[in-house]
């Protein structure tokens, strides 16, 4: 059976910039892949959100992610990359982060060079580790991957936004270097600059497509010809779901039915999966008549 890393690194070989819409939970796991999505990625700003009512500002925890990771996983057939944070300490800390998402059933698993507690990489805050340390951290994430963790190290930089793009291009050249299987220069501000990141730091790179952030938001055509390789949209789901929540819940307020934001309730159930279920229970229930 091809592992879920194995699938990933097919599909980043293609030419062409994939859609990655992104994911928090089980349930929009399982309808990017329903919407024939190829892969997807655990956003650790959606997962703060939804799992705790939090921002993303280091609040949430390793066991929190890995067990959110778990269920998300398990619950779609495409891979999943997922978000690894800073590893969670020091560089041993990052080798057993690796191993366990890795043990979760992830594609991959993104490393980043902020100093802990992190930040959303476009909000206000941030910092990053010195060099040697970033480097260290993705040295022990693809030790882990060299010792048999069968999953692909997204590497990821913040240094744009304390030191200049120039740092975060020899950061992320310095990833490759290291092993690392896919790039991310987090925030570039304009064109130009994403161009840059990808033509000075050759590799297979993310784009970040936050509504609102800092990146310019480019079509899927637009960032191929820049050099990315796939694209993240890590909010606009949730971001879709929140709006339409507020407005159910304004609705109600004013004594009104939210009726019109609302599936079908039989739609809802085959979402869910409902009728898959009652196909398979069907095999068991046949046996006894």
């Amino acid at each position: 059976m091809t592992s879920h890393a194995a699938k990933l690194r097919d599909l980043l070989s293609e030419d062409t910039c994939h859609i990655m819409p992104c994911c928090w939970d089980g349930l929009s796991a399982k309808m990017i892949a329903d919407a024939g999505f190829g892969f997807t990625f655990m956003s650790g700003f959606a997962v703060s959100a939804s799992r705790i009512g939090l921002p993303d500002t280091g609040l949430i925890s390793f066991g929190e992610m890995l067990d959110q990771g778990r269920n998300i996983c398990a619950a779609t057939p495409i891979p999943v990359i997922g978000d690894g944070d800073t590893g969670y300490g020091n560089a041993l800390n990052v080798r057993r982060t690796v191993e366990m998402y890795a043990r979760a059933g992830f594609a991959s698993v993104m490393i980043e060079d902020q100093v802990a507690p992190k930040r959303c990489g476009h909000t206000q805050g941030k910092l990053v580790v010195d060099r040697e340390e970033a480097l260290n951290r993705i040295r022990a994430a693809v030790d882990a991957r060299e010792a048999g963790a069968d999953i692909m190290i997204l590497a990821r930089t913040d240094a744009r936004h304390g030191h200049g793009l120039q740092e975060a291009i020899d950061r992320a050249k310095a990833f490759t270097d290291l092993g690392a299987d896919i790039l991310f220069v987090e925030a570039p501000q304009t064109v130009e600059e994403m161009a840059q990141v990808t033509r000075e730091a050759p590799g297979i790179h993310m784009a970040n497509m936050v509504e609102g952030g800092a990146t310019p938001i480019l079509s899927s055509d637009e960032l191929h010809e820049l050099g990315y390789n796939f694209a993240a949209y890590p909010l606009t789901l949730l971001s879709a779901a929140m709006r339409a929540m507020a407005e159910a819940l304004r609705d109600f307020k004013q004594q009104k039915h939210p009726g019109n934001l609302l599936l079908e309730f039989g739609e809802l159930r085959r979402i869910v999966g409902f009728e898959d279920y009652y196909l398979a229970e069907q095999d068991y229930t046949d046996q006894r008549s």
